[in-house]
């Protein structure tokens, strides 16, 4: 699965653990997140990141 980065604070999303603290399951894909769901470090919304 692919890791995410967000642009504004370089923050990591990786699928194998999700983001438990936000309601993300380990193993959910980023395109499987909801809308709604944003960067635990600095709330920037999905549209922030990018595919590494």
């Amino acid at each position: 699965m692919e890791k995410w980065r967000c642009t504004i604070c370089g923050y990591v999303y990786d699928p194998e653990y999700g983001d438990p603290d936000g309601g993300v399951a380990a193993g959910t894909r980023f395109e499987d997140i909801p809308d709604g769901w944003a960067c635990p470090v600095c709330g920037a919304t999905k549209d922030q990141f990018e595919k590494m």
